[in-house]
């Protein structure tokens, strides 16, 4: 394509999103405005309710939650989904809807790109970019809430529960076979996490997973709250502990787990149950444990690897396995 035509796809890109919502009126017509997003049923496959799919009217972005292939960078792009056409041809057929002429030029267009007191300044990307984020949580939020009602119970005999040795407990299972585990934030439920029938793991896109956690048991005065990383680690703990447990789901997201149950739960004895990664560079499942206990005051703890355990274990449920894996071998 030559460069030219690049050029003014851009542009007509760029021109489009003054009459962004002029056009998503057009091409989504059963979706509505929610902050800076477009919401609406994406038409382009056999969605039931809008609620998984968003165009942002300030960049032109936009994402499917239940289509991972399914996004792009601007209406152009979007328009070319849409009507599975080129982008060259979206493009023309929204020039010639807008009336701006670009393509009916031979060299490059008159019409102005956004003059440099139109240029957002760092504060109003920054606060663009914040809108975006938290639209995009909302809709995970709402695309984990319909998965998680649409699930049932989990089957105990799920291949990734029997390798890990674990009980369901709350856990549902899609109809596709994936585990849901669910995160929560300030008592409401924002992500899921799902685990496929291979073990393969995968959050909601955009959903939120910093501060949000999965919880096992019923906090009480008195008792121990044990934070660690992964469900499987939680499940581990719970079951030989009988103790609450919260699953940050990543090391990354201990300190800031604990600091939000410190906060949450003062007075309450925290345990931060961490990875112990040995042979990877810097232990990080260690040092991330250790900075949380650090953070917000609380105790640590770390698996005792007996003499003739493999180093390439890490975490409390690899220390439960090989113990029953040496019971069942005498």
């Amino acid at each position: 394509m030559a460069k030219t035509t690049i050029q003014k796809i851009q542009q007509v890109a760029v021109v489009a999103l003054n009459s962004a919502e002029i056009l998503l009126v057009e091409w989504l017509p059963d979706g509505q405005r929610q902050g800076s997003e477009w919401v609406a049923r994406n038409t382009a496959r056999a969605d039931a309710c809008p609620g998984s799919f968003g165009v942002s009217l300030v960049s032109g972005k936009w994402n499917d939650f239940a289509d991972h292939d399914a996004h792009g960078g601007d209406l152009v792009s979007l328009l070319s989904y849409l009507r599975s056409c080129r982008q060259i041809d979206a493009a023309r057929l929204i020039d010639e809807q807008l009336g701006l002429g670009i393509f009916q030029r031979a060299g490059a267009s008159n019409v102005p790109l956004p003059k440099p007191y139109d240029v957002p300044t760092k504060t109003q990307l920054r606060q663009q970019a914040d809108a975006e984020r938290l639209a995009l949580q909302e809709r995970a939020a709402l695309a984990a809430k319909r998965l998680w009602h649409a699930a049932g119970p989990a089957n105990p005999a799920h291949p990734y529960l029997v390798e890990k040795g674990i009980e369901p407990y709350h856990l549902r299972q899609s109809a596709q076979g994936q585990l849901l585990v669910p995160l929560y934030a300030d008592g409401k439920l924002v992500n899921v996490q799902c685990i496929d029938q291979q073990g393969h793991k995968r959050f909601l896109k955009g959903g939120r997973v910093r501060g949000a956690y999965a919880p096992l048991g019923r906090v009480q005065a008195g008792h121990q709250l044990f934070i660690c990383e992964g469900w499987a680690t939680g499940a581990t703990l719970h079951a030989h502990t009988r103790e609450p447990v919260a699953c940050a789901m990543n090391a990354g997201n201990l300190a800031a787990v604990a600091e939000t149950l410190r906060e949450r739960y003062d007075g309450l004895d925290l345990v931060i149950a961490g990875d112990d990664d040995r042979l990877t560079p810097g232990n990080p499942g260690r040092t991330a444990a250790n900075a949380a206990a650090l953070a917000v005051g609380a105790l640590v703890l770390f698996p005792v690897w007996p003499q003739d355990a493999p180093t390439t274990l890490s975490d409390f449920n690899d220390l439960a396995r090989w113990y029953r894996q040496q019971r069942n071998a005498t």
